[in-house]
């Protein structure tokens, strides 16, 4: 909206919401539709294919399915919709725009910007949600996506590890492990002690029974 708010119209203004509207949606709008972002990933960082789960390659082949796309195409609009109403509320913001008035070019582009970046968070976050909503039998009768199809048929970032975080998971799983066999051993441990002062092994005495001390001294 401040990006919007630089300045007068230099061209006229359907013409800007539109420039503003096609950079903006059109890119995501296309990725969604033909090659879904690739979730197993964290900004430039992205799981290598080969090594996802069964369930992951289910949770991909969700993505590309219909339903899906018809949230992308719904999203799309209503984000249309919202840019317009900012753009007639755009002057409001006037006295804070980041900018001088004779840059409204500056401005325009800091709104594609930041309208691309709102619509890919937006785009991600709708078709998440309505892959995790699917029903469990509908996912269980889901097909795993084919590995060697995935970077064809997927946005992936450039840097691909074997893991996200392996050190934060590693580093997990061993505490729980030694919270575990340390939680065994001590409850083994406590159960020896009282089965001893309960149930106490009779001494050896190869038959012969002790007699107390003091009916020895009255003998």
């Amino acid at each position: 909206m401040l990006g919007l708010a630089v300045g007068s119209p230099l061209l006229p203004v359907w013409l800007e919401i539109f420039l503003v509207a096609v950079a903006g949606i059109v890119p995501v709008l296309w990725m969604q539709w033909f090659r879904p972002f690739y979730i197993f990933s964290i900004l430039v960082v992205a799981v290598k294919p080969q090594n996802l789960t069964s369930v992951q390659q289910r949770l991909l082949t969700r993505f590309k399915t219909k339903l899906n796309q018809g949230i992308a195409l719904f999203v799309a609009v209503l984000l249309a919709v919202i840019l317009w109403q900012l753009y007639r509320l755009a002057p409001l913001a006037a006295t804070v725009a980041p900018f001088p008035p004779s840059w409204r070019w500056a401005g325009l582009l800091l709104a594609v910007a930041a309208f691309l970046a709102s619509n890919l968070f937006l785009q991600v976050s709708a078709s998440v949600m309505a892959v995790l909503l699917t029903p469990e039998s509908e996912f269980a009768a889901t097909q795993p996506h084919v590995l060697e199809k995935i970077r064809q048929d997927f946005t992936i970032a450039p840097w691909q590890v074997d893991r996200l975080l392996p050190a934060l998971a590693a580093e997990t799983t061993a505490a729980v492990a030694a919270a575990a066999e340390s939680i065994g051993s001590a409850s083994t441990r406590g159960n020896s002690s009282v089965g001893s002062i309960v149930n106490p092994k009779p001494a050896d005495s190869n038959g012969v029974t002790s007699l107390p001390e003091e009916s020895i001294e009255k003998k």
